[in-house]
């Protein structure tokens, strides 16, 4: 486990694409890794029982004795975490665009400003699907352009 990686762990939680049992269970790997300080130790100790309270208690001195940023969980910063984590996703070639635009419209539906250009790209995709091109002419190709672009500019 890398410092990444479990910041990616915890954005995945903050979006409900993982539980805080999960996050307990990084920063175990964390540790084992040799990535460790007390904060971090603490939350590894966690009762994965209990994981969800323990987390919301442990998290944010953990995050920053790594050097993260912390956000409230289910908070506007929360959700942009796991934003750049589903863009983070899509560049690596994990994710296709599409489906990072799909993802955006269903999780956040105009909730989240930063996730408002994905929300757009999701309707030409859906409009591609019927017409063979987007609502302004574009190909599939530059379809997924546009969303590589958008997350580039979110994982900035």
């Amino acid at each position: 486990m890398t410092v990444e990686g479990f910041r990616d762990v915890v954005a995945a939680w903050h979006v409900g694409e993982k539980s805080a049992a999960d996050v307990v269970s990084a920063a175990c790997d964390l540790v084992l890794a040799g990535i460790d300080g007390p904060a971090v130790c603490m939350l590894a100790g966690a009762s994965p029982r209990n994981a969800h309270d323990e987390v919301l208690l442990l998290l944010e001195d953990a995050l920053l004795e790594l050097g993260l940023d912390h956000h409230e969980h289910h908070g506007d910063g929360a959700k942009v975490e796991g934003l750049r984590w589903k863009a983070r996703l899509t560049l690596s070639g994990e994710l296709p665009p599409h489906e990072l635009t799909h993802w955006a419209r269903l999780t956040f539906f105009g909730s989240l400003p930063e996730a408002g250009t994905l929300v757009d790209l999701s309707y030409h995709y859906r409009y591609f699907d019927h017409f063979g091109q987007s609502l302004d002419g574009l190909t599939g190709p530059e379809l997924d352009e546009r969303v590589l672009a958008e997350a580039r500019r979110l994982t900035a």
